[in-house]
């Protein structure tokens, strides 16, 4: 509103400098007062405020500035036919200034070619912003959607991951823990067994608790396994595995750089040694997916009671970093080497992309 009094007082300025005052004067600061009332209306009522703007502007040129005002923010609207109307009652309202009030500067012709053209480019203008406030209202709808379907992938996988723990400790301990139970049971009532039996289910649920702690392990290192055997059983991967993997992605195109200064690594742990062997595998199928012809290096590191170190740097695509790919991926990754007790860092850095973990391998 400011501004609009401002622009009003410096037109009846401009206009009567260099004239001599009469009782036009008098017309132009009316309307020009009239016109700067009206100007807060255009925020509530554009195209009602817009039309009394340019009935005004007929009659002085004082109301020209906030006519003008009012023809750009009807332009920004969506109804783009409204603006075309406004802005052809602005030109013919100013070709009725024009006829009666003169510009001793510039002819009539030249004069309404000039405020035609103004007209032109406040609807352009308009136009522009409408269609830059659509852009930007739809990147940021998509950005909100794709956050929320990455956030539902992500609560998909964590619900399924549950689930499956949920259906392998059924499956695989309901059987063992009822007999612990039938044992234990068994000791209760009959404390009055002889010794040599009471014993032997001593030592029955002692081992059945260990082959159960034993399977509870290999449950949890098995969740996200992708290959099941014709007869129910699942591969068990070794860091012996890991060069014929390599050699898997060396086949497939892809040229892999393998280090590896693992100390006794027949010694691995069964579950140390799954982990890493997923780990890599995810690792060289992401670099695949997402960073096709690149070379991969490999590094493993480690041994009995330092731990197992695990680290796989590949450079970057310009589509982006590889293993972005809903985000499933890396977090099924990450809960895997959670429950093995260890830690999983992936980053983009320097025009890299670089995946470590580290796993603890007891001495």
């Amino acid at each position: 509103m400011t501004a609009s009094g401002v622009l009003v007082a410096v037109s009846i300025v401009s206009w009567w400098s260099d004239r001599a005052t009469g009782p036009l004067l008098a017309l132009d600061v009316t309307t020009g007062v009239l016109g700067w009332m009206l100007t807060p209306l255009l925020l509530h009522r554009p195209v009602l405020a817009t039309a009394m703007l340019t009935a005004l502007a007929a009659l002085s040129p004082a109301v020209t500035p906030p006519a003008t005002i009012g023809a750009l923010q009807v332009a920004r609207r969506p109804r783009f036919p409204v603006a075309i109307g406004v802005a052809a009652a602005g030109v013919a309202a100013h070709a009725i200034q024009g006829a009666w009030r003169s510009n001793p500067g510039m002819s009539y012709g030249w004069w309404l070619i000039l405020i035609t053209i103004g007209y032109g480019a406040l609807l352009g203008w308009g136009a522009w912003a409408q269609a830059r406030e659509a852009l930007i209202s739809s990147l940021h709808e998509r950005a909100r959607r794709a956050e929320a379907e990455q956030g539902r992938r992500v609560a998909e996988a964590r619900m399924l991951e549950r689930r499956k723990i949920a259906h392998e400790m059924h499956d695989v301990l309901a059987h063992r823990l009822s007999l612990l139970a039938t044992f234990a049971g068994a000791m209760e009532y009959r404390p009055d067994s002889p010794p040599e039996q009471l014993s032997r289910a001593a030592g029955v649920v002692r081992d059945g608790v260990h082959q159960a702690l034993e399977e509870l392990r290999e449950v949890i290192s098995l969740l996200r396994e992708d290959e099941v055997e014709s007869d129910g059983s699942r591969p068990q991967p070794v860091l012996a595995d890991v060069p014929r993997l390599v050699e898997e992605s060396r086949d497939a195109g892809t040229a892999v750089q393998l280090r590896s200064t693992v100390e006794e690594p027949g010694a691995a742990p069964p579950a140390v040694a799954r982990t890493a062997y997923r780990v890599i595998q995810e690792g060289l199928t992401n670099a695949r997916k997402h960073a096709a012809g690149q070379p991969v290096s490999v590094a493993l590191r480690g041994g009995p009671g330092a731990g197992l170190e695990i680290s796989l740097v590949n450079p970057l695509v310009v589509s982006g970093a590889p293993g972005f790919s809903g985000g499933a991926g890396l977090v099924g990754l990450t809960e895997r080497v959670s429950l093995a007790g260890g830690r999983l860092d992936h980053e983009a850095i320097d025009g890299e992309f670089r995946l470590h973990a580290s796993l603890p391998w007891p001495s």
